[in-house]
């Protein structure tokens, strides 16, 4: 049709096009390479800060998580990530390892899904084996509680 090359678009493609359609070919090695490119942890620029958070979830869905876990011991948002993923793939022990290991996100969230998973008994033991001097991990308890279900705890309701 003659109006065809008119009405074509002819603009170069942007990084940020080209990585979206990466990711919708679940071509990761592609996506992640370019939004790396453009990503960088805690920047003053807000697109770069969340190119970062996009890169950390590209990495997740590439199934990259020795990856992110290497990046995990210098990058908050990494170690965040990566726990929200072991999470979701329903990884109890890595969780609990890491919460052991010092990871205090990886507790909460192991927290979180015991509780949720109505398994308060086994969250209590898990916050007093790892942090029983965590307040927060305490609060977490606490939101899952019910003045009924308070009976079923060892020991007094957290301060």
């Amino acid at each position: 049709m003659l109006y065809e090359a008119v009405l074509r678009d002819t603009r170069p493609v942007e990084w940020f096009e080209q990585a979206q359609a990466a990711e919708r070919r679940q071509d990761w090695d592609a996506a992640i390479a370019l939004v790396s490119t453009y990503a960088e942890c805690f920047s003053i620029d807000p697109y770069r800060h969340n190119n970062h958070l996009w890169h950390m979830d590209l990495l997740v869905r590439a199934e990259r998580l020795s990856e992110l876990t290497e990046r995990a011991l210098t990058d908050v948002h990494a170690r965040r990530r990566l726990n929200r993923a072991l999470r979701e793939r329903g990884m109890e022990a890595a969780l609990r390892d890491r919460a052991r290991a010092g990871d205090r996100d990886a507790l909460y969230v192991l927290v979180r899904l015991l509780c949720e998973a109505s398994r308060a008994q086994e969250a209590h033991r898990v916050v007093q084996d790892i942090g029983p001097d965590d307040q927060y991990a305490h609060q977490i308890m606490a939101r899952f509680r019910s003045p009924s279900s308070r009976q079923q705890f060892i020991g007094p309701p957290p301060t």
